[in-house]
């Protein structure tokens, strides 16, 4: 079952890909290999740290879902939880475009 999980960040991970700048992009795809287990951690590590003292000039909130999301691609029982919040996170997401293009279509 946590194959699911794992597929389902993939999943995330290359939706997310495809919103990016391209060699942010390219970035973000060499992350998620296997290979760069030993770059990936410690980046999320410091990236949770960073959200963690937000309040620092500089370090931001948006440092923690990120590295959270990259920690998960390692740590099995943080994938199950990891990917019904981005499912959810995908449907407020639609359906917020939805709301979106019915609103443009009504005027």
């Amino acid at each position: 079952m946590s194959d699911f999980y794992k597929l389902e960040i993939d999943r995330h991970f290359a939706w997310f890909e495809t919103k990016l700048p391209t060699k942010p992009a390219r970035f973000v795809a060499w992350l998620r290999k296997p290979s760069s287990r030993l770059v990936r951690i410690p980046l999320a590590i410091l990236l949770i740290l960073g959200g963690i003292f937000s309040f620092l000039p500089v370090l931001g909130l948006w440092m923690l879902p990120l590295g959270l999301l990259l920690f998960a691609q390692d740590v099995p029982f943080l994938q199950k939880p990891t990917a019904q919040l981005l499912g959810w996170i995908e449907r407020k997401w639609l359906e917020r475009e939805r709301s979106k293009r019915a609103a443009k279509r009504s005027q």
